[in-house]
């Protein structure tokens, strides 16, 4: 079975609990359970990680890209939280390992701090999904199947 990776970077692991007034109340196991449903819907497997660790982020990109050339995986929903706006590492590891990746973010960083404005991701990624709460990585997923996945004949 072909598998998405969902990756989520640092502070994630506190969802439910920091800032609800900006990222809601729901918990990350909650967000892993819809990714799952998601996943499911296209036929997919399910990779599911949270790191506080940029280098951790950095090695589970390169295990991805190696995955989807062995043809064993689709993509990466990439939710590298802080780090989208100062990781130049991310940004690199993405591009070499020619990883199809979705960015996706909880809120809409745009309408917040400017220093959120700037993505490092962004550059590398196929798609971007801002703003639409958890239901952003169920976008993200569907974006990935759709714009990657083969069209199976009938």
């Amino acid at each position: 079975m072909t598998t998405v990776f969902v990756f989520n970077g640092p502070n994630l692991n506190l969802l439910g609990t920091r800032k609800p007034e900006v990222y809601g109340t729901t918990v990350l196991a909650d967000v892993e359970a819809q990714c799952r449903e998601s996943a499911a819907a296209h036929g997919l497997a399910l990779d599911f990680r949270q790191t506080n660790h940029e280098g951790t982020l950095v090695d589970w990109i390169q295990e991805a890209g190696a995955a989807v050339k062995r043809g064993e995986a689709l993509g990466l929903v990439l939710n590298a939280a802080a780090y989208t706006h100062t990781s130049v590492a991310l940004h690199d590891a993405i591009e070499g390992a020619e990883l199809p990746t979705v960015e996706v973010h909880i809120s809409n960083v745009h309408g917040r701090e400017t220093f959120r404005h700037h993505s490092y991701v962004s550059p590398v990624a196929a798609g971007i999904v801002v703003g639409f709460g958890i239901g952003g990585y169920a976008l993200a997923i569907d974006g990935l199947v759709r714009k990657f996945r083969p069209l199976r004949s009938v």
